[in-house]
């Protein structure tokens, strides 16, 4: 069947009436999760994974797809109307945002804002229709070693997914692999670190591990670390329309912003942050009115606003056609697909045809009912900043709670999940980000599993993986990769120790 069929078909899918509702939801938790600061996209979806347990799986993954976007649209919020990014790939837009709301144009840069979210957030999903099938068909080539291939290139590529110490993260992929290794033996079937204990027979479950180290410290920092007093810019719905000059301005910022978003997308790591950064630098540039960026220049709201949203589009190509995922949220949506029993990568096009469209499908549907959320209700949800933290951390940890326990109906769970909570949140003050550990413990069994089958297909012998052609091209450009990385930790602790003698 062609592409439009398919799209078509994932329409169908998207528009009923259970899986709209979900679409709905998912935008305005992301919308919520956008705007309160601190909270953040990846622990919002690790604190509501207990919800989806029992819906349906696609209902449930269009809805963790809509926070996931949603958070990109509410993030401009706060930042343009109190100067308090809700999200990392907001604050960028800060600067002129809130330049423009302190000179009365608070309704522009919002609308600009969300046009310029809609319109790049579009040309993403475009991307996303249009590459993530042959992507996937090409996939389906793999066996175990090309599957151990991909696991390693993932685990190097993926191992500075925060941008942060490399260092650190390599540590923190090594602890999830070994994480990973806890449980019975698939292949061996022998009890390994289980320490006599039957509940780590069946192995460390990802749900559990991914609300405690990304949700749990969360809250704790909500309650522990003091809040900033919010100062609102008012916005009338009469406001909320830019004129024709800052239209004009904004056209090809968002187009500009649009491409660099979805290329910075398929670069594992922060890319949506980078790609604001990279897309404002752009715009101050090319602008002809340099001058004003950092005073309220509309080109410095609309460009990093789109790229944010295309970044997140084009994410979820490595997710839906390789099962890898380029960016800690992608992480969560995983997550989202795993507890479901679903494996997201090149088969699930052919075996699950209405989630991989249905989900697509949603996006857009979910762009368009962010435009239209977002707008009239933009004061709304900037009031809730004034939400009492002595009400929503109750709420966020029962909901935890609940979600750890019902994953496998046991109390050792709960152990575990405050266990990975107080430790997530000791690692968040030290500086280790949880993400890489998270795909440490994802890819490790993929890893372990394609190394064991591959060496039984090659008697044994390691060559095996590098004279298939698939396996052998992988590994040889994640050598490279490698080689890279290393010579320029190597050139920057020598420049860095340099600057210290002189």
């Amino acid at each position: 069947m062609s592409t439009l069929s398919m799209i078509a078909h994932g329409f169908s899918v998207s528009l009923t009436i259970q899986n709209l509702i979900a679409c709905i939801i998912g935008v305005i938790i992301g919308t919520l999760t956008g705007v309160l600061p601190g909270l953040g996209v990846t622990g919002a979806i690790a604190l509501l994974l207990p919800l989806s347990y029992g819906m349906d799986a696609t209902s449930a993954l269009i809805m963790f797809a809509g926070i996931y976007y949603g958070a990109m649209y509410g993030g401009s919020t706060t930042s343009i109307l109190v100067n308090l990014p809700g999200e990392a790939a907001s604050v960028i837009t800060a600067i002129d945002g809130h330049a423009m709301a302190k000179k009365g144009r608070a309704g522009a840069a919002l609308a600009i804002a969300a046009i310029g979210s809609f319109v790049a957030g579009t040309l993403g999903l475009i991307g996303l229709t249009l590459f993530a099938p042959p992507l996937a068909k090409a996939a389906l080539a793999f066996g175990p070693p090309e599957f151990f291939a991909i696991a390693i290139l993932g685990l190097i590529i993926l191992s500075n997914l925060t941008g942060t110490s490399v260092l650190k993260s390599i540590l923190m992929v090594f602890v999830g692999i070994m994480l990973g290794t806890i449980g019975t033996d698939t292949i061996a079937g022998v009890n390994r670190f289980t320490f006599n204990i039957d509940e780590l027979q069946r192995g460390i479950d990802f749900a559990v591990l991914a609300m405690g180290i990304f949700g749990i410290p969360e809250v704790i920092s909500a309650i522990t670390e003091p809040s900033q007093d919010a100062i609102i810019q008012k916005v009338r719905f009469r406001e909320l329309y830019p004129n024709k000059e800052e239209i004009k301005r904004s056209l090809a910022p968002m187009f500009r912003g649009g491409v660099v978003g979805f290329l910075c997308g398929l670069i594992p790591g922060p890319s949506a942050t980078i790609s604001t950064f990279l897309s404002y630098a752009l715009e101050k540039r090319w602008s002809k009115h340099p001058e004003e960026f950092g005073k309220g220049a509309v080109e410095g709201v609309a460009g990093p606003e789109s790229a944010n949203n295309a970044a997140t589009s084009a994410t979820m190509i490595p997710l839906l056609s390789l099962g890898l995922p380029f960016a800690p949220p992608s992480a969560l949506l995983l997550t989202g697909f795993i507890i479901h029993g679903i494996t997201p990568g090149p088969t699930l096009i052919t075996q699950y045809p209405s989630i991989f469209w249905g989900l697509i499908a949603s996006m857009y549907i979910g762009n368009i009912l962010l435009l239209i959320i977002n707008l009239p209700l933009v004061g709304v949800f900037a009031s809730l900043l004034k939400t009492p933290i002595q009400i929503l951390m109750p709420v966020i940890t029962i909901i935890t709670l609940t979600g750890a326990y019902a994953v496998n109906n046991s109390l050792f769970d709960l152990w575990l999940l405050i266990l990975f909570g107080v430790t997530g949140y000791f690692m968040k003050k030290g500086g280790y980000e949880p993400a890489p550990l998270a795909i440490g413990l994802v890819l490790g069994p993929t890893l372990e599993r394609g190394l064991t089958q591959g060496l039984i297909m090659g008697d044994g012998n390691l060559l095996y993986f590098f004279i298939r052609p698939i396996s052998g091209t992988i590994l040889v450009i994640t050598l490279l990769i490698l080689s890279f990385i290393v010579v320029r930790w190597l050139g920057i602790t020598l420049k860095k120790r340099t600057a210290e003698v002189k």
